[in-house]
C-alpha cells in the first residue's frame, strides 16, 4: 500500500503565519508607536536550551518583534531569576515573557512561572491561563497544543498552502462535532491541554497514557490521533484508522543522531488522510505560537480585541 496521506508541513505553515504576522505588526506599530516585545530569560549553559532560544529570537525578529534577552549563570539564585521576571513584568514595552525550561535543578520552575504576569505569559503555562483553558474562557494557550490544533485545522480545511496567495490567517477553526480523538500522553505541557482544546472544538476525547489497557484498540477507533509521549515509534502504523488525521508531537533523537516521532511514520502514512512529519511538523508551529501569543498579549495591552 502506497502513502496517500497529506503531509502537514508545519515548517511552511509557520513561515506563512510569520509573514502574515509581520504585516500586522508593521501596521500596528505605526498606529500604536511601538512593536510587540518578547523577553527571553535563559539560566545556565544547556546547549539545547541555547539553541531553542536562538531559534525563538530569530523568528521573533523576522516577524518584526522587539527582543529582550537576559542570560543568567548556571548558579543563579532564585532571587536573581525572580528579579529578571519582575523587571519585565513592569516594562511597558514587553508583551511576552518566556522563561526557557528546564532551569537548573536548584531552581523551582513552578514558583518562577507563577511570578510571570499572566497578561505577559507567552508560553501559556501560568496557572491563571491554564485555569482559563480549563473553563473554556479566552486566554493564552500553551504553544505546542495550540500549534498542534492549528495543524489539525489545516488538515480539515482542505487548503493547499503550497499554492501562492493562500491567506493562512483565514483557515477556519475546525468544528470537531462527531469526531473521536485519542491523545496519547497526559503531560501538563501537551497531553492535558491539547485534550481540552479538542474538547472545546466538540470532539469526543479519550486521554490515553501508560496505564491505558489495549492502546492499539483505542487508537484504531480514533478519527484523530495525537501522540505526545516521547517514545520512538510507540504508535504503530496499523493502529491508525483509515482516513484518520495523525498529529505526532513526539521528537526523539536516535543513537545515529536522527530525529523520529512517537508514530511509525511510513506505515501510518499508508493509512492516514493526513500526518505531521518529525521533524518539520509540530515543532516549528510551537515556536510560531510563542510569537503569536506575544502578539495577542500586545493587542490586549493596546486595547485591541
Amino acid at each position: 500500500m502506497s502513502s496517500n496521506a497529506t503531509i502537514l508541513d508545519g515548517k511552511l505553515l509557520a513561515r506563512l503565519l510569520e509573514t502574515d504576522l509581520k504585516q500586522r505588526v508593521e501596521k500596528d506599530a505605526a498606529q500604536y508607536g511601538r512593536k510587540p516585545g518578547l523577553a527571553v530569560i535563559l539560566v545556565g549553559n544547556n546547549p539545547a536550551s541555547q539553541y531553542y532560544v536562538r531559534t525563538k529570537e530569530k523568528v521573533a525578529k523576522r516577524a518584526g518583534l522587539k527582543s529582550f534577552d537576559t542570560r543568567l549563570p548556571e548558579d543563579a539564585s532564585f532571587e536573581q531569576v525572580a528579579e529578571a521576571i519582575k523587571s519585565y513584568n513592569q516594562n511597558p514595552e514587553v508583551d511576552g515573557i518566556l522563561l526557557q525550561l528546564p532551569v537548573p535543578r536548584h531552581l523551582n520552575s513552578d514558583k518562577l512561572l507563577d511570578l510571570i504576569d499572566p497578561a505577559k505569559d507567552a508560553d501559556g503555562l501560568h496557572p491563571h491561563n491554564q485555569g482559563l483553558l480549563m473553563t473554556g474562557k479566552k486566554g493564552v494557550r500553551p504553544c505546542t497544543p495550540l500549534g498542534t490544533v492549528k495543524l489539525l485545522d489545516l488538515a480539515l480545511s482542505g487548503v493547499d498552502i503550497s499554492q501562492k496567495g493562500v491567506e493562512v490567517s483565514k483557515i477556519p477553526e475546525a468544528d470537531l462535532s462527531g469526531k473521536s480523538a485519542v491523545v496519547v500522553g497526559r503531560s501538563i505541557l501537551v497531553g492535558k491541554p491539547v485534550s481540552l482544546l479538542l474538547l472545546d472544538r466538540n470532539a469526543t476525547v479519550t486521554l490515553a497514557h501508560s496505564r491505558t489497557d489495549d492502546l492499539a484498540a483505542v487508537c484504531k477507533k480514533a478519527d484523530i490521533v495525537v501522540a505526545a509521549v516521547g517514545v520512538p515509534g510507540l504508535v504503530k502504523g496499523d493502529w491508525i484508522k483509515p482516513g484518520a488525521i495523525v498529529l505526532d508531537v513526539g521528537i526523539n533523537r536516535l543513537p545515529d543522531g536522527s530525529l523520529t516521532g512517537d508514530v511509525e511514520f511510513d506505515e501510518a502514512a499508508k493509512r492516514a488522510a493526513a500526518i505531521t512529519p518529525v521533524p518539520g511538523g509540530v515543532g516549528p508551529m510551537t515556536v510560531m505560537m510563542l510569537i503569536y501569543n506575544t502578539y495577542l498579549n500586545y493587542n490586549n495591552a493596546m486595547g485591541k480585541s
